[in-house]
């Protein structure tokens, strides 16, 4: 006997009810993909038309008509970025390691689980000011002292660790058991375990985890702002200021000069497009190493 036949008013009521959900989320779904998609197409026509080799090649410049570019905030978002994940990669791979095989569920390892989901949660400009704090206006005579490039590395490196945590605990905990017990049943120590067969096994998800972070801290203006502040010359001391794009853009973006909203928009969509990339990249490199 079919549900109809039982209760035809009530199957026709949810048949009803179960269309128009599915009507309303595919509206929802579809507003959601033309709104990016409108977000996209102005992001690319205002950056195409701002793009040109001196944006590649020249540094910021304070007025218009001097040729200026985005060079300088581009190596030093690299340089930032770079060092903020060398720093916040291995702390993160660490912080997951202990929570997913050490810790666990122990009450330490909750306080730590605790912590980091506040740091994954917590708005970039605090940690910005976080670092302000202990770096920018420091409290020890082995400080320097004011805005610099390591400064915004460290912000970033805060901003990447917490990303890094939660997505190496999640994969490590997919790893299946069978692995741990076969190699504590050749004799090896839990370290060797965890270090020879445990993270090999889980390192697609790791360094897709470290893309991502990534991907979060390269677009970052508020931490930066803080910290290494800006330059509109070029800077290889790591402990002066130091320009970055996210910083240009925000300048550039809040002048008044036809010019520099050219650039502003030229920036946008090289974060953009970088971002994009580092995306397709990390998850091209999990389904890759998922195969072997």
């Amino acid at each position: 006997m079919s549900i109809a036949a039982i209760n035809p008013a009530n199957y026709m009521r949810r048949r009803i009810f179960s269309a128009i959900m599915d009507g309303l989320s595919m509206l929802a779904a579809l507003m959601g993909l033309v709104l990016l998609a409108l977000i996209l197409f102005t992001l690319v026509q205002k950056g195409m038309e701002g793009m040109s080799l001196n944006v590649f090649t020249h540094a910021m410049r304070a007025t218009p008509g001097q040729g200026g570019g985005l060079a300088n905030a581009i190596v030093g978002s690299l340089v930032q970025t770079g060092i903020g994940a060398l720093i916040g990669a291995p702390l993160g791979i660490a912080v997951g390691v202990y929570l997913a095989e050490v810790g666990q569920n122990g009450r330490f390892a909750a306080v730590v689980r605790f912590v980091n989901d506040i740091l994954l949660s917590a708005p970039s400009i605090l940690v910005g000011l976080f670092v302000y704090e202990i770096l920018v206006v420091p409290h020890a005579p082995f400080l320097h002292g004011g805005f610099s490039g390591i400064a915004g590395a460290v912000a970033l490196a805060l901003l990447a660790m917490p990303v890094v945590a939660r997505t190496t605990e999640d994969i490590i905990k997919l790893v299946p058991d069978a692995y741990r017990e076969g190699s504590v049943a050749l004799g090896a120590r839990e370290s060797v375990t965890i270090m020879r067969v445990v993270i090999p096994a889980a390192f697609g998800g790791i360094l897709t985890g470290i893309l991502l972070a990534v991907a979060r801290i390269s677009g970052e203006t508020a931490p930066l702002i803080f910290t290494s502040f800006g330059s509109f010359g070029w800077s290889s001391d790591l402990w002066r200021p130091m320009a970055s794009l996210p910083i240009a853009i925000y300048r550039y973006a809040a002048g008044v000069y036809d010019e520099h909203h050219r650039l502003a928009w030229a920036g946008a969509l090289i974060i953009t497009v970088a971002v994009l990339l580092l995306n397709i990249v990390s998850r091209a490199s999990h389904h890759l190493i998922s195969k072997r």
